[in-house]
């Protein structure tokens, strides 16, 4: 059973690297990446495979790059259980929908970010607020729902310039993280720990998006099964800065 790690610690993707960042093996591309740009998963007492998004749980750690090409690949081709069998961790069940696990774990882990960050004032949804917000200079990572209205995106955006932005959550996972009963499409979050590690958790979760998904590899502006891992400058810069309708969501929370 596909399990969250509990413990809140800094994303293991793409932190500020030092030079004795330890490396580890893509189980699956068989490329040697620091182990700070993997998914890692360990194997439960109960054989059960386990993806530990803090890199926390004890364990032998069993890694692949935050991509659903490469999950895919991993299953279909049994190398957990080779892996588990090498390193003599006993049988190990992998589920065979274990991309689309880990890409919901993900999704909460971004939303639960924004959530954070709101409770801690570090947040603020509209499209007034947000603008506010970057044109004062205290908007470190740009938050747009993935459904939203092409418009509204597009004006902010031309006014955010080049600022990070977080596209892969819809109006309603956004609403939940801001406690508003209605669609919020905009939104930004301050400088600081929890914006770096959402444009972490975003990047990653744009690599598990089905390359159909309007918001595969956003934070990344890449496609491919590295794309999940290529979030380094946009952490970095984020740390050093200080009921819902269908179709296309509308902010209901613009004038708040």
């Amino acid at each position: 059973m596909m399990q969250l790690a509990t413990a809140q610690t800094a994303s293991p993707v793409r932190r500020n690297r030092v030079s004795n960042d330890p490396e580890r093996r893509c189980l699956a591309s068989g490329r040697v990446c620091a182990k700070s740009d993997l998914l890692r998963f360990v194997v439960g007492p109960d054989g059960g495979l386990t993806v530990d998004l803090a890199a926390r749980l004890p364990g032998r750690g069993l890694y692949v790059l935050p991509s659903r090409e490469l999950l895919d690949r991993a299953v279909r081709r049994g190398l957990f259980a080779r892996a588990a069998a090498r390193h003599k961790l006993g049988p190990v069940s992998v589920p065979a929908d274990l991309a689309d696990r880990v890409e919901t774990l993900l999704q909460h882990r971004c939303r639960e970010l924004v959530s954070l960050a709101r409770r801690a004032g570090q947040a603020v949804a509209g499209f007034e607020k947000t603008a506010a917000w970057v044109r004062a200079g205290r908007a470190a990572v740009l938050l747009q729902a993935s459904d939203g209205a092409a418009a509204g995106v597009a004006k902010l955006d031309v006014l955010a310039g080049g600022l990070p932005k977080v596209d892969v959550l819809d109006g309603a996972a956004l609403a939940a993280a801001f406690g508003r009963p209605a669609a919020v499409v905009h939104g930004a979050v301050a400088a600081g720990g929890l914006a770096a590690k959402l444009a972490v958790e975003a990047a990653r979760l744009g690599g598990l998006r089905p390359p159909t998904h309007p918001t595969s590899a956003h934070m990344t502006n890449e496609s491919g099964p590295d794309a999940g891992a290529a979030a380094t400058s946009t952490d970095n810069a984020v740390l050093r800065q200080g009921g819902m309708a269908t179709g296309p969501a509308r902010d209901a929370s613009s004038t708040r």
